[in-house]
């Protein structure tokens, strides 16, 4: 069971944000094998969700971002991960929810953007995002944009 944190940057220990990239590093540049440039100036205004398992190591991320950072009119929730020891473990919808949560708690009047990987589309459904346009390459990955409506008041 992971417990979650939700951290602006500057809150951030310096051990938290090297073991967050280096985690980001691991999944999205090594295992995907995907060469991209991952420190790209969203970091300072975005929070981070830590997911610490019992023995204080960072099992699972996302990042949320603000309106007008990824999207002009939405807020957005990326670089979404967990670790290969914890996947396969339903870890994936509890570290969304909260993601979701945290996200409009800080942005509560904007719907929720994401690029998700087509093949984890009904995961992302599953969770109230529904797709958006076409199918595009992201990184060489196929992608497909998703939003997440805000609640009907």
């Amino acid at each position: 069971m992971l417990k979650f944190h939700c951290l602006s940057f500057d809150e951030l220990t310096n051990n938290q944000l090297y073991e967050l990239l280096q985690l980001r590093q691991e999944v999205f540049i090594v295992e995907q094998n995907c060469p991209y440039l991952d420190a790209d100036d969203n970091d300072q205004e975005s929070y981070h969700i830590l997911g610490i398992d019992s023995d204080r190591k960072l099992q699972a991320y996302t990042r949320i971002m603000p309106p007008g950072s990824s999207y002009e009119k939405y807020s957005s929730i990326g670089r979404v991960l967990t670790t290969s020891a914890i996947r396969g473990k339903k870890q994936g919808v509890p570290l969304m929810q909260f993601s979701v949560d945290k996200t409009i708690d800080h942005w509560p009047n904007h719907s929720i953007k994401i690029s998700a990987q087509t093949y984890i589309v009904k995961f992302y459904n599953s969770l109230g995002f529904k797709e958006m346009g076409e199918e595009y390459l992201e990184d060489d990955l196929p992608h497909i944009a998703m939003i997440r409506e805000l609640a009907a008041t």
